[in-house]
């Protein structure tokens, strides 16, 4: 097993070792497990509760706004940090500057149309 395809060969066989202890480990979990379905086991579970009407329910789109918003803001401090390494590196000061004002720029755009559209009040 050595050269170049020796190390292809290598991962094969430990990808088909890892298969066969995933798929031995669920052949003997369904032959050793009780299996006696009844008709209450197999109803719907929702917290205690008996299940009411249908399963469609509706929700508010302000909640996916919310949830939009805190992606935004995350990936800004996720872009923040790393600028503020770059920033302080020889040669990238005023292009580091200037591409970060871009970025809070378009930023700014965002949450002032948040802002705009009234997302940002609770309630």
């Amino acid at each position: 097993m050595h050269g170049y395809f020796g190390t292809y060969l290598s991962v094969a066989a430990l990808f088909l070792i890892g298969g066969a202890i995933v798929g031995g480990g669920l052949l003997a979990n369904r032959s050793l497990r009780p299996h006696r379905p009844t008709a209450e086991k197999l109803t719907t579970y929702e917290c205690g509760v008996d299940p009411v009407g249908d399963g469609w329910a509706q929700s508010y789109v302000r909640y996916y706004v919310f949830a939009y918003l805190y992606v935004i803001f995350a990936v800004d401090a996720v872009f923040l940090f790393p600028w503020a390494t770059v920033f302080s590196a020889r040669g990238y000061g005023s292009v580091t500057l200037g591409e970060m004002f871009v970025f809070l720029a378009f930023i700014a755009a965002g949450l002032a149309y948040a802002w705009k559209k009234g997302v940002l009040g609770w309630v």
